[in-house]
């Protein structure tokens, strides 16, 4: 069992809205609502092994306020008090507050230190963990490809900067205005082939030893999961690749407020979870996963529905 959450966006600032004016966001409530997702795992029975955390766990606004050390640390204290590992995806909102350098040095980094279980470029935030006999975790990094967060003379940001201008002309690289493909836009990203090759080879041994993998990433990569606009970039390569394996059971992403899920065509699973920052003090947003042989069952929580995925 495990607990899942996602876009937490604490910030220690007065309620406010979405970058459109139209819903509220609340900065301050989110960190309470984390300590009663942290108090709900610590009370689960049969108590729970992980937790995944699906990224922007603080607000991008705290960069501007000069509190995003202090922001992060409160998330990590109340994470802290759990007694399981907290496995963390990398969103925008990560990548507004930090260089992509400076996160590896931070406790969002839950990537192995010696760095074997992961890609060889070691600012890349994927990786992959045993949670149990048979059931194998996967994180991906999905703005691995990105100006977030990039020295704007590194060649991760040129390459990013190549492939948005190429898909977006707009003078706003946010705006999704008038694209065939919307979700070209800078607050999301991609993953490189160096990843996407990392990924197959993993796939490849669950496959050998017939082990059922769940895959976390910030953004969605199922058109399906997703409204169209916050869905990763190259999000066709990374299904190829999960579609030519018969092992992942489910894909666990945040990054879309208002949640969604579907069952591709070939048998996964793909939930997007609703966030925290936009959920009223009065309700929650988190949950809980029970992995069995034959399904995964959501317990939900607040705007969280319960839900049955069979394999």
């Amino acid at each position: 069992a495990f607990g899942v959450i996602a876009d937490i966006q604490f910030a220690d600032a007065e309620d406010g809205h979405d970058f459109w004016g139209c819903r509220q966001r609340y900065y301050r409530h989110s960190l309470r609502l984390l300590r009663e997702a942290v108090q709900a795992w610590a009370g689960e029975s049969p108590p729970i092994d992980c937790v995944l955390q699906l990224g922007d766990s603080i607000d991008g606004q705290n960069a501007r306020r000069g509190e995003a050390e202090s922001a992060l640390q409160q998330v990590l204290d109340v994470l802290g008090q759990l007694s399981v590992p907290v496995h963390h995806a990398w969103g925008n909102h990560e990548l507004y507050n930090f260089s992509r350098t400076r996160l590896v040095h931070t406790g969002l980094y839950s990537r192995p230190a010696d760095g074997s279980d992961g890609p060889a470029d070691r600012e890349c935030h994927a990786y992959h963990r045993s949670l149990a006999p048979r059931l194998r975790l996967v994180v991906l990094d999905a703005y691995d490809i990105s100006t977030l967060g990039a020295d704007p003379g590194s060649l991760r940001y040129q390459e990013a900067l190549r492939v948005l201008r190429e898909k977006n002309p707009n003078e706003d690289l946010n705006s999704p205005e008038g694209l065939k493909e919307p979700h070209f836009v800078a607050f999301n990203g991609g993953f490189s082939q160096a990843q996407l090759d990392w990924f197959d080879e993993v796939l490849k041994f669950s496959d050998e030893n017939q082990e059922k993998v769940i895959v976390m990433a910030h953004v969605p990569i199922h058109p399906s999961a997703s409204n169209g606009v916050c869905l990763v970039w190259n999000y066709q390569a990374a299904l190829s690749v999960i579609h030519s394996h018969g092992c992942v059971v489910c894909v666990l992403a945040g990054h879309l407020h208002d949640g969604a899920y579907c069952l591709d065509c070939h048998g996964v699973h793909h939930l997007t979870l609703d966030r925290v920052i936009e959920t009223p003090p009065d309700s929650n947003a988190f949950g809980t996963v029970h992995v069995y042989e034959d399904k995964m069952v959501l317990k939900g929580r607040g705007r969280i529905p319960d839900r049955v995925m069979h394999f």
